[in-house]
């Protein structure tokens, strides 16, 4: 593991060391309907949205897309949902004012960020370009190695 020095000897662990790399984004102009089908084949609640560059631009979650369905009371098919939806870009419904934290930033430092503003993810953005994300399930697995550490060193 990376990071910073504590003063007692330990590390103390950065984003960089928990986030998640292989992240999924969209481009401002993709449709709400690749986002949508996006969200359901990966099983995903958070879409980064990146310019042509790969610089972070944006956020659409899964409460955007679902504040962008037509109502289910409205009686609308799924065929036209469908054509609705592939003529919105994500730029019509994606966040502008996300919170984004560096790839250095320390793992309790955005803990503290996600539960105080009870956020799901933050984009990792460093000069600008997307380079990962980081979630709440990003943090329960650094729990469970913790746990499992904890485990080891109470045998």
């Amino acid at each position: 593991m990376t990071g910073n020095r504590k003063p007692d000897g330990g590390t103390m662990l950065q984003i960089k060391d928990i986030m998640t790399t292989d992240v999924f984004f969209l481009k401002q102009s993709d449709s709400l309907k690749t986002a949508r089908s996006m969200m359901t084949l990966a099983r995903i609640r958070h879409i980064p949205i990146v310019s042509d560059s790969v610089i972070f631009s944006g956020l659409v979650t899964h409460r955007d897309i679902l504040g962008a369905t037509i109502s289910k009371f409205a009686e609308v098919d799924k065929t036209v949902q469908d054509e609705i939806d592939a003529g919105i870009p994500v730029s019509e419904i994606m966040r502008h004012d996300v919170l984004t934290v560096a790839s250095t930033t320390l793992v309790r430092e955005a803990a503290k960020m996600l539960l105080e503003n009870k956020y799901g993810c933050l984009p990792v953005v460093d000069q600008g370009k997307l380079k990962g994300i980081v979630t709440e399930a990003d943090f329960l697995k650094l729990t469970i190695k913790l746990l499992e550490q904890v485990g080891k060193i109470e045998m």
